[in-house]
């Protein structure tokens, strides 16, 4: 088996989205939705449907809807706080996908007017295995 090496495994996207639509924040089906349509948007591969529950913990204002779905190249997260008109997102992949595109559907997702957008290239120099058939072909 021949192994190659890559610059990196894959972009971490990852979203601090603030002054958002406190009703957005608050909607499990506008959640479960973003979890299961974005996927596709971006070119990934759902195994499994999106997993989503309301949220209410010891500091009542922190109450808000967390979920997640698992795609064959890792995972989107959501995790609302309704009362503060907050939002994290994550989307990690070992594969290439438009960053662009999926942060715009975020922001729009939840009418966020300030957000913070970071890309972490993550896995440096992770080593991935070829294929057999990919090295006697």
């Amino acid at each position: 088996m021949r192994e190659t090496v890559r610059e990196a495994f894959g972009p971490h996207l990852m979203m601090d989205l603030r002054e958002c639509d406190r009703e957005k924040l608050s909607d499990y089906n506008l959640v479960f939705d973003v979890l299961n349509e974005l996927p596709g948007k971006i070119g990934m591969t759902k195994i499994t449907q999106p997993y989503v529950f309301p949220y209410s913990g010891l500091v009542p204002e922190d109450k808000g809807i967390t979920g997640t779905v698992i795609i064959a190249e890792s995972h989107i997260s959501i995790h609302t706080f309704q009362e503060k008109d907050y939002c994290f997102v994550d989307v990690f992949s070992c594969k290439d996908f438009d960053v662009e595109l999926a942060a715009k559907c975020l922001v729009e997702a939840f009418n966020s007017r300030d957000f913070d957008k970071f890309v972490v290239n993550r896995g440096r120099n992770f080593v991935r295995h070829r294929p057999f058939e990919a090295v006697m072909g």
